[in-house]
């Protein structure tokens, strides 16, 4: 059973419901919309086949929506520019300049003037062309351009180093969110968070809509490296955006920052998605390079809790083996390690959470066990147990679906819902019919390990007097 999940971004070449299905039987997790492209219709029609796809799923996939979030970008161009090394390009915030008659390609960004001082270097389109600022007059910046290309329409620009004061969520984004609480996702993923503060503005407002949505900040400037735990203790989740990440910060430091996030992940119980650029090449090609398998090797290793897919799925010419590429990867990578590192060292911080250490310890020391069964409502144990990254798979047992689709994110963590009683006891039992079902539905060999007669820890409540207590202990399949 795969530990390591997968998120697809989906986009013109996976839009279809086979296509969806195709891409969940092969391995896909989490289902991510990328926001920065495509309108609400769009949007809305896939969602409705996702949700439609997932009454059929024996695991119902979770959705990601994630937001465009505030960024600079060129305008509008009526032909692509040719930018030739040496040579110079204006950038403007005077909206009303054209580039045929001007010569000056505008910025959508007010203050992007005063934000760039003479000597800064601007990246355009994550680095594939570089320009740097030689000296400004009134609304214009004048760029020497160090490293040419094609600029088109509304191309990303980045300034590395820089703390641009442009609003954290746009008008865009909020509207977004308004319409990811009317569509029921499972999580949104912020984009260019710079602190805390958005993330909790956002949960605010998740929370006075009564939205059951996570919340996931995705690390992709300077200033959100500058404060790692503030952003983890705010948040549901991470998502290391390494695209804009290596354009903010010099592109050597990206792997050490991945690094960083991952052991933040143990100490804050957080899940982790490492994105952008995996298996860039299979866009193009049915296979990827070496590099991109050592990266997503990389990645799983570290024990991330996800890993994610974006042009390839969205628009590559091989999706489908995009997925197949990156679930072998990952099964690989697993069966090298699993059985070789111990459980996460992690300080308790409650009572549940010493119940999951106990409960990981266990089955390292009982060579028997195949699986941790935890009973839990919220999904809060089940995570916390996840976060333990134990040997044997994790059976979260839920009834709302939500909970159970948001268990998809979760490292090592395969969720089963059922009805629950009133009496422990009769819930413990219908989880373990409900996982043997499970078992005689997976078609694909070693989706699930062999249990019948198989002992396993179960993490639950049971009745002590009047009061429900955690309790751990050991039964058998």
């Amino acid at each position: 059973m795969r530990r390591t999940k997968i998120v697809a971004t989906i986009g013109p070449k996976t839009e279809s419901f086979t296509d969806l299905r195709e891409l969940a039987e092969r391995g896909v997790n989490v289902f991510r919309l990328n926001f920065s492209h495509g309108t609400h219709k769009w949007h809305g029609e896939v969602i409705d086949r996702i949700k439609k796809l997932n009454k059929k799923l024996v695991q119902p996939c979770a959705i990601m929506l994630d937001t465009k979030g505030p960024e600079i970008r060129t305008g509008d161009l009526r032909v692509p520019v040719q930018l030739k090394k040496g040579k110079e390009l204006v950038l403007t915030v005077d909206h009303d300049a054209d580039y045929e008659k001007d010569g000056k390609v505008t910025v959508n960004y007010d203050a992007f003037t005063d934000d760039v001082e003479v000597g800064d270097k601007i990246l355009v389109d994550n680095g594939l062309m570089t320009l740097q600022v030689i000296r400004k007059r009134k609304q214009d910046v004048y760029c020497k351009i160090l490293d040419g290309g094609e600029l088109g329409s509304r191309r990303h620009l980045n300034l590395p180093g820089k703390d641009v004061s442009l609003d954290s969520l746009t008008d865009k984004d909020w509207a977004d969110i308004k319409f990811g609480i009317k569509k029921e996702v499972d999580f949104i993923a912020l984009s260019f968070v710079r602190s805390p503060k958005e993330v909790l503005v956002v949960k605010k407002f998740l929370a006075k809509a009564k939205a059951n949505i996570a919340v996931i900040a995705k690390i992709e400037t300077l200033a959100a490296t500058k404060c790692l735990e503030e952003i983890f203790a705010s948040t549901d989740g991470i998502m290391v955006a390494r695209g804009d990440l290596g354009a903010e910060i010099p592109f050597t430091q990206v792997p050490l920052v991945q690094w960083d996030i991952a052991q933040l992940a143990a100490k804050f119980r957080k899940p982790t998605i490492v994105a952008t650029q995996m298996l860039e090449s299979m866009q193009n090609s049915p296979m990827p390079t070496r590099a991109e398998v050592s990266d997503v090797f990389a990645a799983a290793w570290q024990r991330n809790d996800a890993v994610m897919l974006s042009g390839e799925t969205a628009k590559g010419e091989f999706p489908l083996k995009a997925v197949d590429a990156m679930r072998e990867i990952v099964l690989e990578t697993e069966r090298n390690y699993l059985q070789k590192r111990p459980i996460r060292k992690m300080e308790p911080d409650c009572a549940r959470s010493e119940f999951c250490r106990n409960a990981g310890n266990a089955a390292e020391d009982l060579k028997d066990v195949v699986a941790i069964v935890v009973i839990t409502k919220s999904g809060r144990m089940a995570s916390l147990m996840s976060s333990c990254r134990p040997q044997v798979p994790i059976f979260a047992i839920v009834e709302d679906e939500g909970v159970g689709r948001k268990m998809q994110l979760y490292w090592g963590v395969r969720s089963f819902r059922i009805k629950f009683s009133d009496d422990p006891e009769k819930t413990i039992k219908a989880a373990i019919k409900e996982i043997n079902e499970q078992k005689k539905c997976s078609r694909k060999k070693g989706v699930m390990p062999d249990l019948k007669g198989k002992k396993f820890v179960l993490l639950s409540d049971i009745l002590v007097g009047k009061k429900f207590e955690p309790a751990l202990q050991i039964r058998e399949f």
